[in-house]
Protein backbone atom coordinates (compact mmCIF):
# COMPACT_ATOMS: atom_id res chain seq x y z
CA UNK A 1 0.00 0.00 0.00
CA UNK A 2 1.36 3.22 -1.09
CA UNK A 3 2.17 5.77 1.78
CA UNK A 4 0.72 9.32 1.10
CA UNK A 5 3.20 12.13 1.72
CA UNK A 6 2.06 15.71 1.40
CA UNK A 7 4.49 17.96 0.04
CA UNK A 8 4.57 21.67 0.02
CA UNK A 9 6.12 23.49 -2.80
CA UNK A 10 7.02 26.61 -2.16
CA UNK A 11 9.64 28.58 -4.76
CA UNK A 12 12.43 30.46 -3.34
CA UNK A 13 12.00 33.51 -5.95
CA UNK A 14 11.82 36.91 -5.36
CA UNK A 15 9.15 38.03 -4.51
CA UNK A 16 7.72 34.81 -2.99
CA UNK A 17 4.92 33.35 -4.07
CA UNK A 18 2.03 32.49 -2.03
CA UNK A 19 2.56 28.79 -0.90
CA UNK A 20 -0.11 26.27 -2.43
CA UNK A 21 -0.07 22.28 -1.19
CA UNK A 22 0.04 19.38 -3.33
CA UNK A 23 -0.46 15.37 -1.89
CA UNK A 24 1.78 12.93 -3.47
CA UNK A 25 2.46 9.58 -3.16
CA UNK A 26 5.76 8.35 -2.02
CA UNK A 27 7.19 7.34 -5.52
CA UNK A 28 7.02 10.91 -6.87
CA UNK A 29 3.32 9.98 -9.00
CA UNK A 30 0.43 11.69 -8.58
CA UNK A 31 -2.07 9.29 -6.06
CA UNK A 32 -5.53 8.61 -6.69
CA UNK A 33 -6.35 11.19 -4.08
CA UNK A 34 -5.74 14.20 -6.57
CA UNK A 35 -6.40 12.99 -9.61
CA UNK A 36 -8.99 10.43 -9.65
CA UNK A 37 -11.20 8.68 -7.30
CA UNK A 38 -10.00 5.11 -5.89
CA UNK A 39 -10.81 2.67 -8.32
CA UNK A 40 -8.24 0.18 -8.40
CA UNK A 41 -9.72 -2.18 -5.97
CA UNK A 42 -13.46 -1.85 -6.98
CA UNK A 43 -12.60 -2.61 -10.34
CA UNK A 44 -11.11 -6.46 -9.33
CA UNK A 45 -13.06 -6.53 -6.57
CA UNK A 46 -16.85 -6.53 -7.30
CA UNK A 47 -17.57 -8.52 -4.21
CA UNK A 48 -15.51 -5.99 -1.75
CA UNK A 49 -17.51 -3.13 0.23
CA UNK A 50 -16.85 -0.81 2.52
CA UNK A 51 -16.95 -1.65 6.44
CA UNK A 52 -20.28 -0.71 7.74
CA UNK A 53 -18.96 1.41 10.36
CA UNK A 54 -16.47 3.21 8.64
CA UNK A 55 -19.53 4.39 5.80
CA UNK A 56 -21.58 5.06 8.99
CA UNK A 57 -18.82 7.44 10.37
CA UNK A 58 -18.16 8.73 6.44
CA UNK A 59 -21.74 10.06 6.31
CA UNK A 60 -21.79 11.62 9.36
CA UNK A 61 -18.52 13.70 8.85
CA UNK A 62 -20.15 14.56 5.49
CA UNK A 63 -23.31 15.97 6.95
CA UNK A 64 -20.80 17.75 9.44
CA UNK A 65 -19.65 19.51 6.37
CA UNK A 66 -22.67 19.98 4.73
CA UNK A 67 -22.61 17.41 2.31
CA UNK A 68 -25.39 15.29 3.05
CA UNK A 69 -25.36 13.93 -0.41
CA UNK A 70 -23.22 11.50 0.88
CA UNK A 71 -25.74 9.21 2.31
CA UNK A 72 -27.39 8.43 -1.03
CA UNK A 73 -24.11 6.52 -1.65
CA UNK A 74 -24.95 3.18 -1.43
CA UNK A 75 -20.53 2.16 -1.04
CA UNK A 76 -18.67 5.11 0.05
CA UNK A 77 -15.36 3.38 -0.89
CA UNK A 78 -16.73 2.51 -4.28
CA UNK A 79 -18.81 5.78 -5.56
CA UNK A 80 -16.01 7.48 -7.47
CA UNK A 81 -15.73 10.66 -5.74
CA UNK A 82 -12.92 13.12 -5.29
CA UNK A 83 -11.66 13.37 -1.36
CA UNK A 84 -11.95 9.95 -0.45
CA UNK A 85 -9.95 7.13 -0.58
CA UNK A 86 -9.99 3.48 0.74
CA UNK A 87 -7.91 0.69 0.56
CA UNK A 88 -9.36 -3.25 1.12
CA UNK A 89 -7.73 -5.72 3.62
CA UNK A 90 -6.92 -9.50 2.88
CA UNK A 91 -10.70 -10.19 3.62
CA UNK A 92 -11.80 -7.51 0.39
CA UNK A 93 -12.97 -4.97 2.95
CA UNK A 94 -12.36 -1.60 2.32
CA UNK A 95 -11.42 0.79 4.62
CA UNK A 96 -11.14 4.54 4.40
CA UNK A 97 -7.09 5.90 4.78
CA UNK A 98 -8.24 8.94 3.56
CA UNK A 99 -10.88 12.33 3.56
CA UNK A 100 -10.01 15.71 1.79
CA UNK A 101 -12.80 18.21 2.10
CA UNK A 102 -11.76 21.94 0.18
CA UNK A 103 -11.55 23.29 -3.63
CA UNK A 104 -7.63 23.52 -4.09
CA UNK A 105 -8.02 24.28 -7.94
CA UNK A 106 -10.72 22.69 -10.60
CA UNK A 107 -8.38 19.94 -10.83
CA UNK A 108 -8.50 18.52 -7.11
CA UNK A 109 -12.30 19.27 -6.21
CA UNK A 110 -12.68 18.15 -2.90
CA UNK A 111 -15.82 18.20 -1.61
CA UNK A 112 -16.85 21.68 -0.49
CA UNK A 113 -17.75 22.76 3.21
CA UNK A 114 -20.52 24.99 4.12
CA UNK A 115 -18.59 28.08 5.64
CA UNK A 116 -21.28 29.22 8.10
CA UNK A 117 -22.43 25.54 9.59
CA UNK A 118 -19.35 23.17 9.26
CA UNK A 119 -17.13 21.65 11.87
CA UNK A 120 -15.04 18.69 12.29
CA UNK A 121 -17.30 15.65 13.56
CA UNK A 122 -16.01 13.30 16.34
CA UNK A 123 -17.14 10.25 13.98
CA UNK A 124 -13.21 10.66 12.10
CA UNK A 125 -12.49 8.71 15.52
CA UNK A 126 -14.14 5.95 14.07
CA UNK A 127 -11.61 5.24 11.24
CA UNK A 128 -9.05 3.25 12.32
CA UNK A 129 -7.15 3.12 9.53
CA UNK A 130 -7.01 6.56 8.68
CA UNK A 131 -3.60 8.30 7.14
CA UNK A 132 -4.20 12.02 5.70
CA UNK A 133 -6.88 14.34 6.81
CA UNK A 134 -7.45 17.64 5.29
CA UNK A 135 -9.58 20.55 5.72
CA UNK A 136 -8.98 23.50 3.23
CA UNK A 137 -10.95 27.13 4.19
CA UNK A 138 -13.96 24.75 5.74
CA UNK A 139 -14.85 26.89 8.77
CA UNK A 140 -14.36 30.91 7.57
CA UNK A 141 -17.32 31.85 9.35
CA UNK A 142 -17.66 29.01 11.36
CA UNK A 143 -14.56 29.78 13.39
CA UNK A 144 -13.62 27.01 16.34
CA UNK A 145 -11.31 25.77 17.83
CA UNK A 146 -8.91 22.81 16.88
CA UNK A 147 -10.68 19.36 18.31
CA UNK A 148 -8.23 17.75 20.97
CA UNK A 149 -9.99 13.92 19.90
CA UNK A 150 -7.88 14.49 16.42
CA UNK A 151 -5.29 13.29 18.87
CA UNK A 152 -7.24 9.92 19.01
CA UNK A 153 -5.73 9.15 15.19
CA UNK A 154 -2.03 8.54 16.56
CA UNK A 155 -1.70 4.90 15.41
CA UNK A 156 -2.41 5.41 12.34
CA UNK A 157 -2.86 9.59 10.74
CA UNK A 158 0.34 10.60 8.93
CA UNK A 159 -1.24 13.69 7.41
CA UNK A 160 -3.18 16.58 8.97
CA UNK A 161 -3.60 19.89 6.93
CA UNK A 162 -6.23 21.79 8.73
CA UNK A 163 -4.90 25.21 6.40
CA UNK A 164 -6.78 28.51 5.81
CA UNK A 165 -9.64 27.18 8.22
CA UNK A 166 -10.19 30.35 10.66
CA UNK A 167 -9.66 27.84 13.25
CA UNK A 168 -9.56 29.63 16.99
CA UNK A 169 -7.36 29.08 20.34
CA UNK A 170 -4.12 27.07 20.91
CA UNK A 171 -2.66 24.06 19.41
CA UNK A 172 -3.90 21.48 21.05
CA UNK A 173 -1.60 19.38 22.94
CA UNK A 174 -2.91 16.47 22.52
CA UNK A 175 -1.70 16.33 18.74
CA UNK A 176 1.58 15.41 20.44
CA UNK A 177 -0.55 12.32 20.27
CA UNK A 178 -0.01 11.82 16.65
CA UNK A 179 3.83 9.96 16.92
CA UNK A 180 3.71 8.39 13.10
CA UNK A 181 2.59 11.94 11.94
CA UNK A 182 4.50 13.40 8.68
CA UNK A 183 2.74 16.61 8.01
CA UNK A 184 1.38 18.76 9.83
CA UNK A 185 -0.09 22.05 8.64
CA UNK A 186 -1.63 24.55 10.00
CA UNK A 187 -1.35 27.65 7.99
CA UNK A 188 -3.28 30.58 7.91
CA UNK A 189 -5.68 30.09 11.04
CA UNK A 190 -6.51 32.30 14.17
CA UNK A 191 -4.34 30.10 16.26
CA UNK A 192 -2.54 31.97 19.58
CA UNK A 193 -0.66 30.00 23.04
CA UNK A 194 2.48 28.84 22.80
CA UNK A 195 3.55 26.34 20.34
CA UNK A 196 3.32 22.86 22.43
CA UNK A 197 6.05 21.50 23.53
CA UNK A 198 4.42 17.91 23.02
CA UNK A 199 5.20 18.22 19.81
CA UNK A 200 8.31 17.30 20.01
CA UNK A 201 7.51 13.76 20.63
CA UNK A 202 6.73 13.13 16.65
CA UNK A 203 10.05 12.16 15.43
CA UNK A 204 9.52 11.20 12.40
CA UNK A 205 7.66 15.27 11.25
CA UNK A 206 9.10 15.90 8.05
CA UNK A 207 6.80 19.47 7.61
CA UNK A 208 5.97 21.52 10.28
CA UNK A 209 3.85 24.72 9.20
CA UNK A 210 2.07 26.77 11.97
CA UNK A 211 2.79 30.06 9.44
CA UNK A 212 -0.11 33.01 9.48
CA UNK A 213 -1.18 32.73 13.15
CA UNK A 214 -1.20 34.41 16.26
CA UNK A 215 1.15 32.04 18.68
CA UNK A 216 3.27 33.58 20.91
CA UNK A 217 6.51 32.24 23.19
CA UNK A 218 9.41 31.24 22.04
CA UNK A 219 11.09 28.92 19.01
CA UNK A 220 10.44 25.36 20.28
CA UNK A 221 14.01 22.75 21.25
CA UNK A 222 13.89 20.72 17.79
CA UNK A 223 15.17 17.37 17.41
CA UNK A 224 13.78 16.19 14.32
CA UNK A 225 16.11 14.27 12.46
CA UNK A 226 14.23 14.26 9.07
CA UNK A 227 12.40 17.52 8.92
CA UNK A 228 12.55 19.13 5.52
CA UNK A 229 9.88 22.08 5.81
CA UNK A 230 10.27 24.52 8.59
CA UNK A 231 7.81 26.99 8.66
CA UNK A 232 6.54 29.35 11.68
CA UNK A 233 6.80 32.76 9.95
CA UNK A 234 4.18 35.58 10.45
CA UNK A 235 3.23 34.89 14.13
CA UNK A 236 4.29 36.66 17.52
CA UNK A 237 7.02 34.41 18.25
CA UNK A 238 9.74 36.00 20.73
CA UNK A 239 13.36 35.26 21.86
CA UNK A 240 16.65 33.88 20.51
CA UNK A 241 16.89 31.29 17.39
CA UNK A 242 17.31 28.20 19.21
CA UNK A 243 20.43 26.36 18.36
CA UNK A 244 18.77 23.02 18.33
CA UNK A 245 17.75 23.90 14.98
CA UNK A 246 21.27 22.35 14.29
CA UNK A 247 19.29 19.03 14.83
CA UNK A 248 17.54 19.53 11.91
CA UNK A 249 20.14 18.53 9.37
CA UNK A 250 17.39 17.46 6.79
CA UNK A 251 16.01 20.86 6.54
CA UNK A 252 15.31 22.39 2.90
CA UNK A 253 13.23 25.25 3.23
CA UNK A 254 13.15 27.33 6.84
CA UNK A 255 11.38 30.28 7.38
CA UNK A 256 11.06 32.11 10.54
CA UNK A 257 10.40 35.47 9.25
CA UNK A 258 8.14 38.12 10.49
CA UNK A 259 8.21 37.73 14.06
CA UNK A 260 10.14 39.22 16.96
CA UNK A 261 12.61 36.85 17.44
CA UNK A 262 15.82 38.76 18.59
CA UNK A 263 19.49 37.70 19.93
CA UNK A 264 22.30 36.63 17.37
CA UNK A 265 21.91 33.71 14.40
CA UNK A 266 23.36 30.68 16.08
CA UNK A 267 26.08 28.96 14.82
CA UNK A 268 25.09 25.59 14.87
CA UNK A 269 22.68 27.27 11.41
CA UNK A 270 26.14 25.71 9.74
CA UNK A 271 24.97 21.90 10.07
CA UNK A 272 21.84 22.76 8.02
CA UNK A 273 23.97 21.06 4.91
CA UNK A 274 20.80 20.87 2.65
CA UNK A 275 19.03 24.09 2.87
CA UNK A 276 17.83 25.80 0.38
CA UNK A 277 16.11 28.62 1.62
CA UNK A 278 16.49 30.58 4.94
CA UNK A 279 14.64 33.83 5.76
CA UNK A 280 14.95 35.30 8.86
CA UNK A 281 13.62 38.86 7.85
CA UNK A 282 11.77 41.40 9.84
CA UNK A 283 12.78 40.23 13.32
CA UNK A 284 15.38 42.07 15.88
CA UNK A 285 18.22 40.21 14.96
CA UNK A 286 21.24 40.87 16.17
CA UNK A 287 24.77 41.10 14.75
CA UNK A 288 27.16 39.50 13.99
CA UNK A 289 27.00 37.26 10.55
CA UNK A 290 27.43 34.38 12.06
CA UNK A 291 30.94 32.35 9.98
CA UNK A 292 28.56 29.49 9.88
CA UNK A 293 26.59 30.69 7.18
CA UNK A 294 28.98 30.64 4.51
CA UNK A 295 29.34 26.55 4.91
CA UNK A 296 25.47 26.35 3.63
CA UNK A 297 26.98 24.93 0.13
CA UNK A 298 22.96 23.86 -1.22
CA UNK A 299 21.61 27.44 -0.14
CA UNK A 300 20.32 29.00 -3.17
CA UNK A 301 18.32 31.87 -0.94
CA UNK A 302 19.48 33.98 1.87
CA UNK A 303 16.91 36.88 3.09
CA UNK A 304 18.05 38.54 6.35
CA UNK A 305 16.14 42.04 5.57
CA UNK A 306 15.04 44.29 8.31
CA UNK A 307 16.74 42.86 10.68
CA UNK A 308 18.86 46.02 12.05
CA UNK A 309 22.39 43.89 12.82
CA UNK A 310 24.52 47.11 12.73
CA UNK A 311 27.14 44.64 11.13
CA UNK A 312 29.58 44.67 8.66
CA UNK A 313 29.78 42.05 5.07
CA UNK A 314 31.89 39.66 5.90
CA UNK A 315 34.36 39.45 3.33
CA UNK A 316 37.40 37.51 2.28
CA UNK A 317 36.14 33.41 1.64
CA UNK A 318 33.64 33.43 3.58
CA UNK A 319 31.29 32.85 0.63
CA UNK A 320 33.59 30.09 -1.32
CA UNK A 321 30.99 27.16 -0.41
CA UNK A 322 27.91 29.19 -1.42
CA UNK A 323 28.62 28.53 -4.83
CA UNK A 324 24.55 27.88 -5.38
CA UNK A 325 23.51 31.16 -3.82
CA UNK A 326 20.64 33.09 -6.22
CA UNK A 327 19.22 35.42 -4.28
CA UNK A 328 21.07 37.54 -1.65
CA UNK A 329 18.46 40.04 0.32
CA UNK A 330 19.92 42.18 2.47
CA UNK A 331 18.17 45.76 2.82
CA UNK A 332 17.58 47.69 5.78
CA UNK A 333 20.09 46.02 8.02
CA UNK A 334 22.31 48.94 9.33
CA UNK A 335 25.09 47.07 7.71
CA UNK A 336 28.14 49.52 7.33
CA UNK A 337 31.55 49.50 6.12
CA UNK A 338 32.63 48.30 2.25
CA UNK A 339 30.85 45.70 -0.15
CA UNK A 340 32.81 42.86 -0.60
CA UNK A 341 35.02 41.78 -3.50
CA UNK A 342 34.59 38.39 -3.17
CA UNK A 343 30.43 38.49 -3.93
CA UNK A 344 31.37 38.71 -7.21
CA UNK A 345 32.78 35.34 -7.49
CA UNK A 346 29.30 33.36 -6.60
CA UNK A 347 29.32 32.51 -9.91
CA UNK A 348 24.87 31.89 -9.69
CA UNK A 349 23.96 35.05 -7.91
CA UNK A 350 20.59 36.40 -9.74
CA UNK A 351 19.41 38.76 -7.23
CA UNK A 352 21.48 41.28 -4.78
CA UNK A 353 19.45 43.54 -2.30
CA UNK A 354 21.66 45.70 -0.30
CA UNK A 355 19.42 48.68 -0.66
CA UNK A 356 19.08 50.90 2.43
CA UNK A 357 21.98 50.19 4.50
CA UNK A 358 24.87 52.66 5.52
CA UNK A 359 27.38 50.82 2.91
CA UNK A 360 30.38 52.92 1.60
CA UNK A 361 33.42 52.64 -0.71
CA UNK A 362 32.96 50.96 -4.43
CA UNK A 363 31.26 48.62 -6.14
CA UNK A 364 33.39 45.66 -6.25
CA UNK A 365 34.62 45.41 -9.90
CA UNK A 366 34.30 41.55 -9.44
CA UNK A 367 30.37 42.69 -9.95
CA UNK A 368 31.54 42.68 -13.70
CA UNK A 369 31.46 38.66 -13.38
CA UNK A 370 27.99 38.06 -12.70
CA UNK A 371 27.22 37.51 -15.94
CA UNK A 372 23.47 36.03 -14.82
CA UNK A 373 22.80 39.25 -12.42
CA UNK A 374 19.42 40.24 -13.35
CA UNK A 375 18.52 42.33 -10.40
CA UNK A 376 20.45 45.17 -7.97
CA UNK A 377 20.07 46.87 -5.25
CA UNK A 378 21.97 49.65 -4.12
CA UNK A 379 19.99 52.71 -3.48
CA UNK A 380 20.45 54.65 -0.44
CA UNK A 381 23.77 54.23 0.66
CA UNK A 382 26.82 55.82 0.83
CA UNK A 383 28.85 54.18 -2.13
CA UNK A 384 31.55 56.14 -4.43
CA UNK A 385 33.41 55.71 -7.30
CA UNK A 386 32.71 54.82 -11.00
CA UNK A 387 30.09 52.40 -11.67
CA UNK A 388 31.66 48.73 -13.42
CA UNK A 389 29.12 48.07 -15.78
CA UNK A 390 29.35 48.04 -19.60
CA UNK A 391 25.83 48.80 -21.72
CA UNK A 392 24.71 45.53 -22.12
CA UNK A 393 24.50 44.32 -18.17
CA UNK A 394 22.89 48.20 -17.45
CA UNK A 395 20.05 47.36 -20.64
CA UNK A 396 19.86 43.98 -19.04
CA UNK A 397 18.59 45.18 -15.55
CA UNK A 398 17.24 48.29 -16.82
CA UNK A 399 14.53 49.99 -13.76
CA UNK A 400 15.81 46.52 -11.50
CA UNK A 401 19.43 48.22 -11.70
CA UNK A 402 19.03 50.62 -8.49
CA UNK A 403 21.62 52.83 -7.77
CA UNK A 404 20.38 56.48 -6.88
CA UNK A 405 20.99 58.12 -3.12
CA UNK A 406 24.53 57.21 -3.61
CA UNK A 407 25.67 60.75 -4.27
CA UNK A 408 29.19 59.64 -4.66
CA UNK A 409 28.15 57.77 -7.92
CA UNK A 410 29.04 58.15 -11.18
CA UNK A 411 29.39 55.90 -14.76
CA UNK A 412 32.38 56.30 -17.19
CA UNK A 413 31.10 57.30 -20.71
CA UNK A 414 34.78 55.13 -22.24
CA UNK A 415 32.16 51.81 -20.77
CA UNK A 416 30.04 52.45 -23.53
CA UNK A 417 26.67 54.37 -22.66
CA UNK A 418 28.02 57.82 -23.29
CA UNK A 419 25.70 58.12 -26.51
CA UNK A 420 23.08 56.88 -24.61
CA UNK A 421 22.53 58.55 -21.60
CA UNK A 422 18.60 57.97 -21.36
CA UNK A 423 18.81 54.29 -19.97
CA UNK A 424 20.58 55.44 -17.22
CA UNK A 425 18.69 58.27 -16.26
CA UNK A 426 15.87 56.12 -14.14
CA UNK A 427 18.73 54.34 -12.43
CA UNK A 428 20.21 57.53 -10.86
CA UNK A 429 23.53 57.15 -11.97
CA UNK A 430 25.55 60.36 -12.15
CA UNK A 431 28.55 61.16 -15.27
CA UNK A 432 31.85 60.76 -14.13
CA UNK A 433 34.27 64.27 -15.61
CA UNK A 434 37.28 62.76 -17.45
CA UNK A 435 39.08 65.88 -17.80
CA UNK A 436 42.24 65.89 -16.53
CA UNK A 437 43.40 69.86 -17.02
CA UNK A 438 41.18 70.36 -13.72
CA UNK A 439 42.29 69.44 -10.44
CA UNK A 440 38.85 69.00 -9.08
CA UNK A 441 36.96 67.69 -11.20
CA UNK A 442 33.49 67.40 -10.59
CA UNK A 443 30.13 65.54 -11.36
CA UNK A 444 26.72 66.05 -13.47
CA UNK A 445 23.90 64.03 -12.94
CA UNK A 446 22.12 62.37 -15.76
CA UNK A 447 19.05 64.21 -15.51
CA UNK A 448 20.91 67.72 -15.66
CA UNK A 449 23.02 66.91 -18.84
CA UNK A 450 19.48 65.89 -20.77
CA UNK A 451 17.65 69.04 -19.47
CA UNK A 452 20.67 71.28 -20.75
CA UNK A 453 22.05 69.37 -23.48
CA UNK A 454 25.56 70.63 -22.35
CA UNK A 455 28.63 69.10 -21.15
CA UNK A 456 30.63 71.40 -18.28
CA UNK A 457 33.64 71.03 -17.91
CA UNK A 458 35.72 71.29 -14.53
CA UNK A 459 35.02 74.63 -12.78
CA UNK A 460 34.25 76.29 -15.80
CA UNK A 461 30.92 78.10 -16.05
CA UNK A 462 31.48 78.19 -20.38
CA UNK A 463 29.71 75.36 -22.07
CA UNK A 464 31.18 73.54 -25.40
CA UNK A 465 27.77 73.45 -26.87
CA UNK A 466 27.17 70.52 -29.52
CA UNK A 467 24.95 72.71 -31.71
CA UNK A 468 26.41 72.54 -35.85
CA UNK A 469 25.01 75.79 -36.07
CA UNK A 470 26.78 77.91 -33.36
CA UNK A 471 30.43 76.07 -34.79
CA UNK A 472 29.56 77.39 -38.41
CA UNK A 473 28.95 80.97 -37.22
CA UNK A 474 32.51 80.80 -34.97
CA UNK A 475 34.23 79.80 -38.50
CA UNK A 476 32.33 82.84 -40.09
CA UNK A 477 33.39 84.89 -37.59
CA UNK A 478 37.18 83.52 -37.47
CA UNK A 479 36.98 84.30 -41.45
CA UNK A 480 36.25 87.96 -41.85
CA UNK A 481 38.70 88.27 -39.39
CA UNK A 482 41.80 87.00 -41.24
CA UNK A 483 40.59 88.85 -43.76
CA UNK A 484 40.77 92.54 -41.90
Amino acid sequence: MPTLVLVLLVFIWIPLVVPFTIIMSDSGTPSALVDAPQTRFSMNNNGARTDPREQAAVYEIMKATGNGWATDIPDVCRGRWHGIECMPDKNEVFHVVSLSFGALSDDTAFPTCDQKRSFISPSITKLPHLRTLFFYRCFSYNPQPIPTFLGQLGPTLQTLVLRENGHVGPIPPELGNLTHLRILDLHKNKLNGSIPVSLSRIMGLKSLDVSVNSLTGSVPVLDYPVLSIFDLSQNLLTGSITSSIGNCPSLIRMDLSRNHLSGPIPDSIGNLKNLILMDLSYNQLSGPFPNALGSLSALQALILKGNAMDSTIISGNWYNGMKDLMIMVLSDMSLHGPIPESLGFLPSLRVIHLDRNRLNGTIPTSFQELKGLSELRLNDNQLTGRVPFIRETVWKMGRKLRLFNNSGLCYDPQNGLDDDIDSLVDSGISYCETSTSISAPTTMHFSNFMGHRSTYVGRSSAPIYESSTHLHVLLLILFFISIL
